[in-house]
């Protein structure tokens, strides 16, 4: 795998985004109604596909990262959920869903426009006649993608004994549309002193809302909803996130 350095330590991903679910009040909404299996599309570690299973429904998980699948079984704690590895730009499932959904801003991890169909087209395959497609990425906004090529401070939490500061670098590269993110953990003791520091490498394709609405019907969606948050918030300009609803037409 490329792009997955973020990814290569299951349990401290968990620790950073383990009991962050936002998504779950309007995905329950959406799926309330709907008979079957419901489909995650890069279901990581299970945390939002979890929640939603123990809630009575059926869910798939998807996901390309074997140790984040691994680590996704083990949180289950022996619920009734398929873990599947597949590049879900290819994938090949033996059910068809009412409803498939991408949490965590996984779309910006399709970095080409290849990837990006292959995404889609595999969405649309495995949806039933008028499904619906739920999924987020971040707002290609000035303040979000023109930040400073230097080191940005954005967050501490405790690690067990340890304090951890989180900064991180940015570089945005404009003719292909995708922010290279350095992300800078430093482990700190009692007594505030640096014992450890581990560097991680990401990077995320943008996508522009009218370019967004183009790809979306060139595979056969019809946007129904945007929203800047899970809370069903209209889209503005000043939103740092957009949630598609989508219903499959074709």
């Amino acid at each position: 795998m490329t792009n997955a350095e973020e990814y290569d330590d299951p349990e401290l991903y968990d620790k950073e985004n383990g009991h962050y679910i936002p998504e779950l009040t309007l995905l329950r909404k959406w799926a309330a109604d709907r008979q079957g299996t419901i489909i995650d599309i890069a279901c990581g570690t299970g945390r939002v596909t979890i929640p939603l299973a123990e809630t009575g429904l059926q869910v798939l998980g998807v996901d390309v990262h074997k140790g984040m699948l691994n680590q996704a079984e083990s949180n289950a704690a022996g619920l009734d959920i398929d873990w599947i590895q597949q590049d879900c730009t290819r994938l090949d499932l033996s059910v068809k869903s009412p409803l498939i959904y991408s949490a965590g801003n996984s779309f910006q991890h399709f970095l080409t426009n290849e990837d990006q169909d292959g995404l889609l087209s595999s969405v649309n395959r495995y949806l039933e006649k008028e499904g619906i497609f739920i999924f987020n990425t971040r707002f290609p906004n000035a303040e979000e993608l023109l930040q400073p090529e230097t080191e940005e401070y954005w967050r501490t939490y405790k690690d067990g004994e340890y304090k951890v500061d989180v900064s991180t670098i940015s570089r945005y590269d404009a003719l292909q549309q995708i922010q290279h993110y350095t992300t800078i953990r430093r482990y700190k003791n009692s007594n505030d002193e640096a014992v450890d520091e581990k560097r991680t490498n990401i990077s995320l394709r943008y996508v522009y809302p009218k370019e967004m609405e183009r790809l979306l019907g060139a595979h056969g969606f019809e946007i129904t909803h945007i929203y800047q948050d899970w809370k069903e918030t209209p889209v503005t300009n000043e939103s740092y996130e957009m949630i598609y609803v989508c219903k499959k037409t074709k």
